[in-house]
C-alpha cells in the first residue's frame, strides 16, 4: 500500500494568524511532491467554500502554503480541514492526519475565536494533593478515634498511624483518617517548589465527615480537622507570593447526608430535607413523594443528588454574587482554579438534563470574578462536547492521555481488564482525541498517569519500572498539562482506591530513584517552550518504537520511545521539522545526535527515552 504523503499544520501562532474575524493559514508540504491545486475547506454557512492556499516560500525540503479567510459569525468555534489535489487524486488533512478522502468534520481543525483558556494553565506543572495522607503539621487537629460517625451514622471514624495500611477488606476505606492537613501541605512547599512544582489541586477540603470529602457539608468552611479559613487564606498568599497556583476542588453533583439541608442523622438544627416532606430544603434534592426513598449519587444513598431546577440552589451554588464559586475566588483566598467533580452527571435529575447550560454557568460564573480561572471538569472517558471552549478549559485528561498510555505499556484498561493496543493504535487514539478540540483546549488538559480514581502506574508495572521511566517521560513531553499525584514522585505503590491513598512516604524522599527523574523532566518541560505550548508532530511509529515531535517557534524537541527489551536503531525524518544537520542534544544524558541532510540516526537502548533539543537549555 502506498504511503501517505507528508502535509502538516500547526495549530499554535507560528500556524495561525488572527486579524480581526480573519485567519491567516500556513500549511507545509514536502517539496518533492506535486500539488496542482492546494485548498483550504470551511464551512461559513454550513456550506463548503474551498479557498485556494498560495505558495508563499521554500526551503530545502518544505513548501510553505498560506490562505485567509473569515471565521464563522454565527457560532465560536470555526472549523477547517485542507484539501490537496494531485493529477491522480487527492489528499485531505485534518487535525488527526492526512488521508484519501474527506474527513468527518468532528476532525476538522477547530478555532474558538470567543473563549480561550487561561494563559498560565499550560505553563505550570500541577502536583495533586489529597490532604489526609500528605502530610501532618498539626497533629492536635487530627481526627480522634471514634470521634464520630459516618456513612450515614452507620461507622465510626478510625484514626490511624502515619504508614499503617490502609483497609482494602473491610469497607472502612473513607473513614481511616491519617491526619494530614493544610499545616502539612504548607509545611512541605519549599519540597516542592525543589521538585519544580508549580501548581497545588488539593481535593476537596470543606467540611465533611469522610476523609476524601467528597461529601461536603458546609461549602464555606475549611475541614477543621484540615485547617481553618483563615490559615488557608494565609496559605493561598503564602503560595502567591511564591509564585504558586492553586486549584480547588468542587463536589456540586451531590452534598453529604449530614449537610444541614439534608440532615439524615438530624444532628443539625435545621429541619432538613430528609426529616420532613415539610423542610423547605425538602426540594434541594430529588425525594419519592413523601417518602424516605431518594436519588443518590451512581445510587449511593451517602450522596444525596442536588436539584439545579430549584432556584435557591442555584444561587447558593453559582448565581449569587456571595455563592460558593465566587466566594473562594475573591479575597482573601483568590484561588486560581476549580476542577469540577463528576460535572458530566449535574443536571435536573438522574438524567443530567440540562448539562450543558449549568456548566456554561458554573464557567461564567467563575471568570465574572476572575477571568483567569481555570475552569477543569472531571471525566473518565471522552469528554469532547465539554471541551470546545465555552464550558470548560480543559479535562482531567483520563481518554487522551492516561488511558491510551495504561494500555500500551501496562496492558491493562482502567478496569483493570487486559488490553493489547499496538502502538499503531496508540497514536490513533492520541491523535483523534487532539482532533476532537481547539488547540488551546489541547493544551490546557491535564495529564496524570494516576490519580486518588485509579491504581498507582507503578503498581502496574512494578516488574518492569522502566515503563514508569517512559509514561513520565511521555507525561512531560505531551501536549498538554502535566499533573503528579502526590508520592508519585518518589514511586508510591498502590492498587485500586482506596490504596492508591496511601501516606505520604517521607522517609523515602532521600534515596528515591525516582525523584531525580522526575525532577530532570520538570525542569526540561519548564525552560522549554516547545514543550509546553509547541505544535505536536508524529515523526515515526513502529511496533517497537515511537518518536514525536514537539516545535515552537524554530524550538524543536524529538521525543523518542524504545518500548522493546532490544537495542534499536531507528532513521528519523526530522527534515519535516525543519532540522538538516543541527546538532541534537538528549536532555536526558547530554548525548549528541548529528543529523545528515535532514535524517537523524537514532539509537535507543531497551525500554528508553531520549528527549532531543536542538537548543540545549541552561
Amino acid at each position: 500500500m502506498q504511503s501517505l504523503p507528508f502535509i502538516y499544520h500547526g495549530q499554535s501562532s507560528d500556524w495561525l494568524v488572527r486579524e480581526g474575524n480573519t485567519l491567516l493559514v500556513t500549511l507545509i508540504t514536502d517539496k518533492a511532491m506535486t500539488y496542482s491545486k492546494v485548498m483550504l475547506r470551511h464551512e461559513p454557512d454550513n456550506e463548503e467554500y474551498l479557498v485556494e492556499m498560495v505558495l508563499s516560500h521554500s526551503d530545502k525540503y518544505l513548501n510553505y502554503w498560506t490562505a485567509s479567510f473569515e471565521l464563522n459569525h454565527d457560532r465560536d468555534v470555526t472549523h477547517y480541514v485542507f484539501k490537496l489535489l494531485t493529477k491522480q487524486g487527492q489528499f485531505w488533512l485534518a487535525g488527526n492526519g492526512v488521508t484519501r478522502r474527506i474527513p468527518a468534520k468532528e476532525s476538522h481543525f477547530k478555532y474558538n475565536a470567543c473563549h480561550q483558556p487561561p494563559e498560565w494553565v499550560h505553563q505550570q506543572v500541577f502536583y495533586q494533593i489529597f490532604p489526609d495522607r500528605f502530610c501532618n503539621g498539626k497533629p492536635d487537629i487530627s481526627v480522634k478515634q471514634d470521634e464520630y460517625l459516618v456513612s450515614g451514622g452507620k461507622k465510626a471514624v478510625v484514626a490511624k498511624q502515619w504508614g499503617e495500611p490502609v483497609d482494602t477488606k473491610h469497607g472502612y476505606g473513607g473513614c481511616e483518617f491519617y491526619g494530614g492537613d493544610l499545616y502539612g501541605v504548607e509545611e512541605k512547599l519549599d519540597y516542592l517548589q525543589q521538585l519544580g512544582v508549580t501548581a497545588l489541586y488539593l481535593n476537596p477540603i470543606f467540611t465533611a465527615p469522610s476523609n476524601h470529602k467528597y461529601d461536603c457539608a458546609d461549602y464555606l468552611q475549611i475541614d477543621p480537622h484540615l485547617g481553618t479559613n483563615d490559615h488557608f487564606a494565609q496559605l493561598c498568599d503564602n503560595l502567591h507570593q511564591r509564585g504558586m497556583k492553586v486549584m480547588l476542588d468542587a463536589v456540586f453533583n451531590h452534598t453529604s447526608t449530614e449537610h444541614p439541608w439534608f440532615n439524615l442523622q438530624g444532628l443539625q438544627p435545621t429541619s432538613g430535607a430528609y426529616q420532613s416532606p415539610q423542610s423547605p430544603y425538602r426540594d434541594y434534592y430529588f425525594f419519592d413523594g413523601d417518602s424516605h426513598h431518594y436519588i443518590g449519587w451512581k445510587g449511593i444513598q451517602s450522596l444525596p443528588v442536588l436539584n439545579f431546577e430549584n432556584q435557591q440552589v442555584r444561587d447558593y451554588i453559582y448565581q449569587s454574587e456571595d455563592s460558593v464559586i465566587k466566594h473562594w475566588l475573591k479575597p482573601p483566598y483568590q484561588i486560581d482554579g476549580w476542577r469540577f467533580d463528576v460535572i458530566h452527571m449535574l443536571g435536573e435529575g438522574e438524567g443530567a438534563k440540562n448539562n450543558a447550560h449549568y456548566v456554561k454557568a458554573f464557567r461564567q460564573a467563575a471568570k465574572q470574578v476572575n477571568p483567569d480561572c481555570y475552569v477543569l471538569g472531571e471525566h473518565f472517558f471522552e469528554a469532547s462536547q465539554w471541551l470546545q471552549g465555552d464550558q470548560e478549559d480543559g479535562a482531567m485528561n483520563y481518554y487522551g492521555f492516561a488511558h491510551p498510555v495504561r494500555a500500551l505499556l501496562a496492558r491493562l484498561d482502567i478496569s483493570f481488564d487486559p488490553i493489547e493496543i499496538s502502538v499503531n493504535d496508540f497514536v490513533t487514539w492520541q491523535a483523534e482525541a487532539r482532533a476532537k478540540l481547539p488547540w488551546q483546549n489541547q493544551l490546557a488538559q491535564l495529564n496524570q498517569l494516576d490519580s486518588h480514581d485509579t491504581a498507582r502506574f507503578l503498581e502496574l508495572v512494578k516488574h518492569q519500572p522502566e515503563l514508569f521511566k517512559i509514561a513520565a517521560s511521555m507525561l512531560f513531553s505531551y501536549v498538554g498539562t502535566p499533573c503528579i499525584y502526590y508520592g508519585t514522585e518518589i514511586g508510591m505503590l498502590g492498587s485500586h482506591d482506596p490504596d492508591n491513598r496511601r501516606t505520604m512516604d517521607w522517609d523515602a524522599v532521600e534515596h528515591s530513584d525516582y525523584l531525580p527523574w522526575l525532577q530532570q523532566l520538570i525542569k526540561i518541560r519548564k525552560q522549554s517552550p516547545a514543550l509546553y505550548k509547541g505544535d505536536y508532530m508524529t515523526l515515526h511509529f513502529d511496533d517497537q518504537c515511537l518518536v514525536y515531535a514537539r516545535l515552537y517557534q524554530g524550538e524543536v524537541v524529538v521525543s523518542a520511545f524504545n518500548l522493546s527489551k532490544t537495542s534499536i536503531e531507528r532513521e528519523i525524518p526530522v527534515w519535516q521539522v525543519n532540522i538538516d544537520e543541527t546538532p541534537l542534544t538528549n536532555l536526558l544524558d547530554s548525548s549528541v545526535y548529528l543529523p545528515q541532510n535532514g535524517v537523524l540516526k537514532l539509537s535507543l537502548p531497551p525500554l528508553s527515552s531520549a528527549l532531543l533539543s536542538n537548543a540545549v537549555n541552561g
